[in-house]
Order: C-alpha cells, then structure tokens, then sequence
C-alpha cells in the first residue's frame, strides 16, 4: 500500500512561467504564452545554446520509447509528461507499434486543457489530471484502469520532471513507490537535471527558473542513481543524455557541452510487487 502524499490541486496561472510550456516553447511548439517565449530568450541569452539540452531530453525520449518498443513494452505511463506535441510519445509509438497504450499525466490544468484536443483522434492515448506526487490518484484513476492493465509490464517515465519535486516531498520515497506498483518486466526510464558537470550553468538556470511556478532542484548524479532502487540498469548505463544509445553518427552539440540532463533506463525483475490500494476514509 503506498501513502498518498495528497499534493495540494494546482492552480491555473498564466501570469508566470510554466515548466510544461517554457518546454514546448524551447521546442518550437505553438502551446505556449508570450511569457514563455520571453523567459526562453532569457534563457538562451544567460545560457548561449542551452535550447539543445531540451532538445537533446525529447531525442532522448524517442530513443527510449523505441528500445522499450523493440523489448515487447507496449503500454507507457509518462509522469509530468507536459503537452503531447513535437514528436511526443504517442508519436514516435505509433510509427512502430499498433498496439501500444500511452498515459499522460500532469498536474497543470491549462496544459491538460492543451493536450485533450491534440489526443482527441489517438484513442490509444489519454491524459490525466492529477499530481505525480500522489501514486494512488495516479494509478487507481478510471484513465489508468481503463487504458492501462497494471498486471502487465508497463514502461514507466519520469523525463525531466523529479528535479521539479521539492525533497521536502521526498523523490527517491516516491519513485520507490512507483517501483513497488509494478510488475516484473516494467521499466523504469529517468532523466534528471544535474550540475556534478556544470554547477556554474545549473546554478544560472535553477536561478531564473526561481521566477517562474516551478523552481528546479538539481541533484548530484550519485543520487541519480539511487532513483532505479533494485532495478537493472540496462546498458550503456547511467549517463548523460547524449550518451545514451545515440543515434549513428550523432554529432557533439551544446547539450554535450553543458551536460545537464542524466538518466538511464531500468527493468524490474525481482517478483515483488506491492498494489496500490485506495486509502480507507481519504
């Protein structure tokens, strides 16, 4: 049984940056306001060429998906996933696969809000409304029960959204719990920003991101690691972003150069499990 941490609801708010569309924005999207766009020149101008570490996150994504593909995953669960456009997880899914079963999930409701319309033709994918940091309204949502069957492997991803989880709120007890809900033969896929390369970089960007409605949280990579609990990590291993399982001929780039994104991917093979149960009066 996990504890849910019951996270206040999150509240609409168009006044400061948001971390989902400050994403978008960096990837060229159309899901995004003015003030995004402004804080990304912001960005770039303090960090020349940083927009290729979030580039580099989104190519990391599809290299992900395609391996888990190729491995027989075929139902994902992305936390924090922001809006499901430019080349998202369905996308790349649904050039491979025709059985595959894609939940999003995020708590910000103009990015949910966002994201119905571009899922509306996909009945393979859905998007729910809740807040990662509370496994239970995660997965026992009527979405996740309905497109998900957590008695199988699941493909579980957590791309650049735990440096936005306070330690307050406890990351590494959360992502234990997640661990713990599922099955044999799950995957476990992670990418986290870290200044142990670039601390004078991480610090700039942590600073301005300070402005916006979510403050980041690096974190050192040998806590990183600590994330994949028992799981085995899968080769190349843990690394920077650009290092994992790069395309043939992949050039040095920015995110190369800055090397603030790291993560790896994992499998569940121990037979423990520990279901989620609904908390009794809650």
């Amino acid at each position: 049984m996990v504890d849910t941490r019951n996270p206040r609801a999150r509240q609409m708010d168009i006044v400061r940056p948001a971390a989902a569309r400050i994403y978008d924005a960096f990837l060229g999207g159309g899901h995004n306001f003015g003030v995004e766009r402004g804080f990304v020149e912001r960005v770039e101008q303090a960090l020349p060429g940083i927009g290729a570490c979030y580039q580099e996150n989104r190519a990391f994504l599809r290299r992900v998906v395609e391996f888990l593909l190729a491995s027989g995953v075929r139902q994902f669960l992305e936390l924090g996933s922001g809006i499901p456009t430019i080349g998202h997880l369905h996308e790349v899914a649904r050039r491979r696969a025709h059985d595959f079963r894609v939940l999003y999930v995020d708590n910000e409701p103009l990015t949910v809000a966002h994201s119905r319309p571009l899922l509306a033709d996909e009945p393979r994918a859905d998007i729910l409304l809740a807040d990662c940091r509370d496994p239970e309204s995660v997965l026992l949502a009527p979405e996740a029960q309905q497109l998900l069957d957590l008695d199988r492997p699941v493909g579980l991803l957590m791309s650049s959204v735990l440096h936005f989880v306070p330690d307050s709120d406890d990351p590494l007890g959360l992502v234990e719990a997640y661990r713990n809900a599922l099955v044999p033969g799950s995957h476990l896929v992670v990418s986290h920003l870290t200044g142990t390369h670039a601390p004078a970089a991480v610090r700039v960007l942590a600073d301005l991101y300070a402005e916006t409605a979510d403050p980041l949280h690096p974190r050192e990579t040998s806590w990183i690691d600590k994330l994949f609990g028992d799981f085995e990590v899968l080769p190349p291993g843990t690394t920077y972003l650009a290092r994992w399982r790069p395309d043939p001929g992949h050039p040095t780039s920015a995110a190369d150069r800055y090397q603030l994104l790291y993560g790896g991917v994992a499998r569940k093979s121990a037979a423990t499990r520990i279901p989620v149960q609904p908390v009794s009066g809650g």
